[in-house]
């Protein structure tokens, strides 16, 4: 009887072990997702308006990080006025981007469009390198070393930040595009621009203001993610999986790059404990080739054209 006791307790306690485990994969999945369903959200906003794919998604969310760590290490700002002021800075950053530069290629073949913003994310990975080095940065936040308990579980306040910070950033933009006179103009760009510009909406103003949200989007997402993963130039490359996540989701719907980018993270998570060594690291890339191989339209997209 003892024996059958202990047993019994063992196979309870693998159990619960196991559960742990697995909530934890699942939370820590959900954390790293937030930040691919931020950057991915990037692509398919100015996707969705303008028809680019804009492969210095990534590198836009390394700057922002940067331009934070500048603000508290340097001016002496504080982690809310460092956070404000950054994406600040890297929304006018995208403003200018767009009318001085990218709005040249306007017309021109994707594969234009795409060697463009691959060049310009070199220079931006080049550009940083000069202004803050090679070494990782770091700086502190609210959430920096704090921890939540939850039951059993124990959550990295950083973490819930991230989740928390994403959350309310697609609250407000789901409000913004479905309440304010802008936001509209800008779903009746990305619509059709033709029927747009003859209702007296500026398209051009309103692809730079897409921009501009996209940057802005991006700096959010580096200044969640610099307590877990700290800054250096190459964080950009994140961008990468971003991307398969933005395809998971359908790159024309919003909600789906999102959810891409959750799936994306959870599937990582998992990959690395669950299947063979090394596979975490390209689990993103096989996703991105099954979708397009069963469903290229992605989980939430549609198969159409936009009208021009």
């Amino acid at each position: 009887m003892p024996s059958t006791q202990s047993g019994t307790k063992t196979a309870s306690s693998s159990g619960e072990d196991t559960l742990t485990e697995f909530v934890q994969l699942l939370l820590n999945g959900v954390s790293a997702g937030c930040i691919y369903g931020l950057i991915a959200l990037g692509f398919v906003l100015i996707y969705k308006a303008t028809e680019m794919v804009n492969f210095a998604q990534g590198d836009l969310l390394m700057l922002g990080a940067f331009i934070a760590f500048t603000l508290i290490e340097s001016f002496g700002f504080n982690y809310w006025l460092a956070f404000v002021g950054a994406v600040l800075f890297m929304a006018v950053f995208g403003y200018l981007l767009d009318t001085f530069i990218l709005r040249q290629v306007i017309g021109q073949p994707q594969f234009a469009v795409v060697m463009l913003t691959i060049g310009l994310g070199f220079i931006f990975r080049a550009g940083a390198s000069m202004v803050w080095g090679t070494e990782t940065k770091a700086f502190d936040t609210p959430f920096t070393d704090g921890v939540t308990r939850l039951g059993g579980f124990v959550i990295a306040d950083v973490n819930l930040s991230i989740v928390a910070g994403t959350a309310i950033l697609c609250a407000v933009l789901y409000g913004f595009f479905r309440y304010t006179r802008i936001g509209i103009a800008m779903q009746a760009a990305s619509q059709n621009q033709l029927a747009a510009y003859y209702m007296g909406i500026p398209v051009k103003m309103i692809f730079s203001l897409i921009w501009a949200i996209s940057a802005g989007v991006a700096a959010v997402a580096g200044i969640l993610l610099a307590p877990v993963s700290l800054i250096d130039v190459t964080i950009g490359l994140l961008g990468l999986k971003a991307f398969s996540a933005a395809v998971l989701g359908g790159f024309g719907s919003i909600p789906g790059a999102v959810i891409g980018g959750l799936l994306i993270g959870v599937i990582e998570q998992f990959s690395g404990v669950y299947l063979a060594e090394g596979f975490k690291d390209v689990a993103a890339y096989v996703v991105i080739l099954a979708v397009l191989f069963l469903r290229p339209q992605g989980l939430f997209g549609n198969i159409g054209r936009k009208r021009v």
